[in-house]
């Protein structure tokens, strides 16, 4: 019998997951907020749900939580919600799930952040607590840099905008390795971790974005000079031992 994973938000991370997984031999079922995507999820292989969070009555009178395994990637912050979603997974099939969260918990120190760096008190570090503090079921956290990758490309993140913190550094991790890191994650079946997850590398915004709009064609940025040298550089070492990982686009100055 196939293993059954269900996905909380078949997105732009959510559904090239939930193709990756078929792919490799699991069940999927998703969800998504917007009934017209339901039938696009259907014709992927996906088991399609209509499911909003703040809805708990969609939880409960569906079998999406039939799954041993939730990953959930979407984008709200609501705390309340949270605790709902939670409290249904509580009486679930689920033992273990898979939080997409974001090193935006992180400060800006201007050094090097790890998972034992303390976060700041934020509505999604407060969710993550949440999620860290059941007992009926198992948690991990990755904590997303930057994501991008198919559709989503860092030029398109400045145009028309002027760069802040010029002298900051990037943070970013590609689509493809996110979702390997996550398939990876369950084919070793290791649970009950905060995870960073960022690239190798992390150049100097202004170095970053004159050579990738130099790539591109495209005009230079302009950068603010009068902001003050803000950043944070998201140590990824942990999970590079843990899950014996290799980025495949650990270098964003070649990208």
């Amino acid at each position: 019998m196939k293993q059954q994973v269900s996905i909380l938000g078949c997105g732009w991370l959510g559904m090239p997951l939930a193709r990756t997984l078929i792919q490799e031999g699991f069940q999927v079922l998703g969800s998504t907020t917007t009934p017209s995507k339901l039938s696009e999820l259907e014709s992927l292989g996906i088991r399609p749900f209509l499911i909003d969070i703040h809805k708990e009555d969609q939880l409960h009178s569906s079998s999406f939580l039939s799954s041993d395994i939730l990953i959930i990637a979407i984008t709200s912050k609501s705390i309340e919600d949270f605790q709902l979603l939670i409290d249904s997974i509580a009486v679930s099939p689920v033992k273990r799930v898979l939080f997409v969260s974001s090193t935006s918990v992180y400060p800006m120190c201007n050094g090097v952040v790890t998972e034992q760096t303390k976060t700041l008190d934020t509505p999604l570090a407060r969710i993550e607590h949440l999620f860290l503090s059941q007992k009926s079921f198992e948690t991990s956290i990755l904590r997303f840099g930057g994501l991008f990758g198919a559709t989503r490309q860092p030029v398109n993140f400045i145009r028309g905008k002027v760069v802040a913190h010029p002298e900051g550094y990037i943070n970013f991790i590609h689509q493809e390795d996110g979702i390997a890191i996550i398939l990876k994650m369950i084919q070793m079946n290791r649970w009950s971790q905060i995870l960073n997850v960022c690239s190798d590398s992390h150049p100097k915004r202004r170095d970053f974005y004159i050579r990738l709009t130099q790539k591109a064609g495209v005009p230079t940025p302009v950068f603010d000079e009068s902001t003050p040298c803000l950043y944070k550089i998201v140590d990824s070492q942990k999970l590079k031992t843990f899950l014996d990982y290799q980025f495949k686009y650990g270098d964003l100055m070649t990208i």
